[in-house]
């Protein structure tokens, strides 16, 4: 019960904010309609794009870590 009263008031305030940026007048209901439905939209897509950037992230910091192996290997490794 509690997070439905969160997306409510949550929603009410976006929904708020959203239609006044964007000139447009609706009911109270409406308002709230479309600030939940943009924080759930929202939130999905946040998610998805901090799970692709962690992922992303963990992918540069493989490839700069053997960059910085491969250096430390031709620089302090055996000679040929």
């Amino acid at each position: 019960m509690g997070i439905i009263i969160f997306l409510l008031i949550i929603g009410a305030g976006a929904g708020f904010i959203a239609t006044r940026v964007m000139d447009l007048e609706t009911d109270i209901l409406t308002t709230v309609a479309i600030g939940v439905l943009g924080a759930i939209i929202g939130g999905v897509l946040l998610r998805f794009v901090a799970h692709v950037a962690g992922w992303f992230g963990g992918f540069v910091g493989a490839v700069l870590a053997a960059i910085l192996l491969i250096w430390l290997w031709q620089k302090y490794g055996p000679t040929r």
